[in-house]
């Protein structure tokens, strides 16, 4: 069943894309922050009364920390969708397995004693590969989407994937001590409207167009459902099934970007596509094989 939790989160997830994709046009990042934030918490407030679940909690510290690195990843998220190819943002930020190899890499390198012999490059060298395999990818997917003047939306797109890697982190550890679903998912909306009202502060406020403004509810709603779902499937416990289903997003995200976007896609597109996704398991069941108990991560 969490299989299932994960398939829904990746759908809803690329269809909330498509909603800021169309109101990027009219607002900015920090405003679709914001939206997505105050909406999803009047969603998760109304659905916590229905379920008769208390928002009160004991670990407040924990929430706004992961909050805050959920809405940094998200912000960044927002910036790369509203000036990439759908598909290409959305590849983007499902790097975060990629990410966590990277640091466990770098990490074992840091550490590396050479006096106590160790193996570290036998021990390491499977992982390193995935990461070198993971940036081939992009490489290969970003030359022929992005043009010259979109250069600085793929680095905002790839430091979405390295935030919500931490992100996730975090939401594991929060179903790891009981935080109901709907509450870890409403302190973060929380924190997004939070950080999207400062945001506009500095960015400014686009005039009101209902037009475009219509996106703002579905976005909201089908935000907060993402967020439901995966946090369901990832407090359950991730599985390698579960973790590795996270990429089923791309797939939803590329679909979305060829029928609604017209996007072009061309073959060494999708061959960096499929090294992301082939790499970013690979990544996942090395760690997984490494220490049975390493937490799983965000999309």
């Amino acid at each position: 069943m969490d299989a299932l939790w994960m398939l829904a989160a990746s759908l809803f997830f690329a269809s909330m894309a498509v909603c800021i994709k169309f109101a990027s046009a009219w607002f900015n990042a920090a405003e679709l922050v914001f939206w997505r934030g105050l909406l999803g918490m009047v969603v998760m407030g109304l659905w916590a009364r229905s379920r008769r679940t208390s928002l009160a909690t004991r670990y407040p510290v924990m929430h706004a920390w992961r909050s805050l690195v959920g809405v940094l990843s998200l912000g960044a998220w927002f910036y790369a969708i509203a000036g990439l190819p759908l598909a290409t943002a959305m590849t983007l930020n499902y790097m975060s397995s990629v990410w966590i190899a990277a640091f466990l890499v770098g990490g074992a390198l840091v550490a590396w004693n050479p006096r106590a012999g160790t193996a570290v490059i036998t021990r390491q060298g499977p992982l390193a590969l995935t990461v070198l395999a993971g940036f081939a990818g992009v490489v290969l997917m970003l030359r022929p989407t992005i043009g010259s003047q979109q250069v600085f939306a793929g680095l905002v797109g790839l430091l979405s994937g390295v935030l919500s890697a931490f992100a996730y982190l975090q939401v594991m550890a929060l179903g790891r001590i009981g935080e109901p679903e709907v509450r870890t998912v409403f302190y973060f909306a929380a924190g997004s409207a939070v950080a999207g009202a400062i945001g506009m502060t500095l960015a400014g406020v686009s005039p009101w167009d209902w037009g475009h403004a219509a996106w703002l509810l579905p976005m909201a709603v089908l935000a907060s459902l993402g967020q439901w779902c995966m946090t369901r499937a990832y407090s359950h416990g991730a599985t390698l099934l579960v973790a590795n289903l996270q990429y089923s997003g791309i797939v939803f995200g590329a679909l979305y970007s060829l029928a609604l976007f017209g996007d072009r896609i061309p073959l060494a597109g999708w061959g960096g596509m499929a090294l992301i996704c082939a790499s970013g398991i690979a990544a996942t069941v090395l760690r997984s094989g490494a220490a049975p108990d390493a937490p799983a991560e965000e999309h």
